[in-house]
């Protein structure tokens, strides 16, 4: 007993106290599944900073993260708005008020992202600028970066659930084979998900470099 509490037997028992708070009380597929969930996690953060990279080619997820001030709350473009691609190397905002083409042009203008949008009626056009060659050399660097940061992260996931497998090795309530096998489930998780970030910085060195 531990704690006036009888201990559970098999993989079905609690952590000990050691194991991070995040990662306590869990049996050897809540480890995995929770592994597996924080890696995927990093993916979609990295597809969501690839997003925000421009490139020379139009693309609407370039507007997801620009907010405008919908009365008085700051609210992402595609949600007041329909945003669509023009041609290859433009994005159209309709703004679902008309009021708003004006508030959504200065958004736009002012991300930081650097496009000079311009309203024609109703409709707000955004041109995507050619990117110099210098330019698509930085883009790079930053996208080799982003997706090392990711791979580090889940390098992290992966390193505390081997530590809480081993915390629940050390306190007996799974044996050394079922340690040794969810180790390696972990690891082929991590694998797989390493895989996935290289496959993604592949893609979006590709489409940096589209002229």
């Amino acid at each position: 007993m531990r704690n006036g509490a009888p201990a559970r037997s098999g993989s079905q028992c609690a952590f000990a106290v050691g194991a991070a708070p995040e990662w306590r009380n869990m049996t050897i597929a809540d480890t995995r599944k929770s592994a597996e969930q924080k890696m995927q996690k990093s993916i979609d953060a990295l597809k969501a900073d690839f997003g925000k990279i421009r490139t020379g080619r139009a693309h609407t997820g370039i507007l997801d993260h620009v907010t405008v001030d919908y009365y008085g709350t700051p609210t992402p473009i595609p949600q007041v708005a329909n945003v669509t691609l023009l041609d290859g190397r433009t994005i159209g905002v309709t703004p679902w008020e008309k009021k708003m083409a004006g508030a959504i042009e200065k958004a736009i203008r002012e991300a930081n992202l650097g496009l000079n949008p311009s309203s024609q009626g109703d409709l707000v056009r955004v041109p995507m600028p050619a990117l110099t060659e210098e330019r698509r050399r930085e883009l790079i660097k930053v996208v080799k970066h982003e997706g090392e940061n990711a791979k580090v992260a889940i390098r992290n996931v992966r390193r505390d659930a081997i530590h809480a497998l081993k915390e629940l090795l050390r306190e007996k309530t799974i044996s050394e084979d079922e340690e040794r096998r969810a180790q390696e489930e972990i690891q082929k998780l991590t694998d797989k998900f390493i895989a996935d970030v290289d496959k993604a910085i592949v893609a979006k060195e590709a489409d940096v470099m589209v002229v």
